[in-house]
């Protein structure tokens, strides 16, 4: 596979206690032209780097989400983040809002793996959609609009019901998706699978790894508003006036793996739905910010992006110009082959030129 569009690569380094969800990152944004926000899919943190010069990342801060806002399970319970996104001072996050299959081990014995196999389970951090006010690089519960003194920004989350929220609520009965959520098919089986997270203006774009329906990958936009402190609540969208809009995208049969706003477009990190090793990609869909519901879309392909054999899983992009000088983006890899460990506390992440 052609690497010529690899401009360089970065060293994002950790805190010792975080060496092994270095080797689980799930989403990655870039703010104020040097904070490097990440999140892993077996934390309920959000990690902070700093960049300290071109090509390092460090001065690891670590945010609990359970300091912001109120968790529905324990916070030792992974809240499994899967897209972090920012606009208007808010730094959004989203869980993966997906049921989860136990996998066999190879120290356990083929009854108890049998066993194993045939369990299903729902985490309730997992339906986590929220957002936590962020100024000059710090997150806050509460505080002041910096352009508004007047205005108050609070942490808030979408609204929890029933060890689910209030989305998956409406989504149980659509006609596409509908099936899968109410089968509790776990997301590695191409069941329903949030990883991307992008947001314009008020509107937020939900990415689904899976389900991908006869080879077409869905992307769900939606616009929230505040309900009773501390929540929030679907708002009405869309001519037809449901609490959601869904977008079919062919992406060559690969599931969303993450979503990055670019002007009016959106950049696609497109990648195996299931337990898949194979072809990851990246897209761009123009206009995605205008676009009415239902719609089918055919988005311009970019690039590969490179993958290892069981390793080196693409699962989070950002705009890297603000770093890099020319349009760019930021790859990180859950999975990452050993050659990318650097130390007991470091990863190597790729930046690619955006054509």
């Amino acid at each position: 596979m052609s690497n010529s569009q690899m401009l360089n690569q970065v060293l994002l380094t950790f805190v010792d206690n975080f060496k092994e969800h270095r080797q689980e990152l799930s989403a990655v944004l870039l703010t104020h032209q040097k904070y490097l926000w990440l999140g892993s899919d077996e934390s309920s943190t959000i990690e902070r780097l700093s960049l300290v010069d071109g090509d390092k990342f460090t001065d690891h801060q670590q945010f609990r989400v359970a300091e912001f806002l109120s968790l529905p399970a324990p916070k030792d319970q992974e809240i499994d983040i899967e897209g972090v996104a920012y606009s208007d001072y808010y730094l959004w996050f989203v869980g993966s809002h997906s049921y989860k299959r136990k996998k066999p081990k190879p120290d356990k014995t083929e009854i108890k793996n049998f066993k194993r196999l045939a369990k299903i389970k729902s985490e309730p951090n997992r339906y986590l959609l929220g957002r936590i006010p962020l100024i000059d690089g710090k997150l806050f519960s509460s505080c002041p609009h910096p352009q508004k003194p007047d205005v108050q920004l609070n942490a808030a989350k979408l609204e929890v019901i029933n060890q689910s929220n209030l989305l998956m609520a409406a989504l149980t009965e659509d006609s596409h998706l509908g099936s899968f959520i109410k089968a509790a098919i776990p997301g590695k089986d191409n069941g329903f699978d949030i990883e991307g997270i992008a947001i314009v203006g008020n509107r937020i774009f939900l990415g689904l790894r899976g389900p991908v329906l006869r080879g077409w990958a869905v992307v769900l936009e939606i616009e929230l508003e505040d309900s009773k402190p501390g929540f929030l609540k679907l708002k009405e969208i869309g001519e037809e006036k449901g609490v959601y809009k869904k977008h079919f995208i062919w992406l060559n049969g690969l599931g969303v793996r993450d979503l990055c706003v670019d002007g009016q477009d959106l950049l696609i990190l497109a990648g195996p739905t299931m337990d898949l090793n194979g072809s990851v990609q990246l897209y761009r869909w123009k206009n995605a910010v205008n676009l009415p519901e239902n719609t089918f879309i055919n988005p311009d392909f970019v690039q590969d992006i490179p993958y290892g054999n069981r390793e080196d899983c693409a699962e989070g992009i950002t705009l890297f110009e603000d770093v890099t000088g020319i349009p760019s983006v930021l790859v990180v890899y859950d999975s990452p082959a050993k050659t990318r460990l650097v130390g007991d506390s470091a990863v190597i992440a790729d930046v690619f030129r955006l054509g």
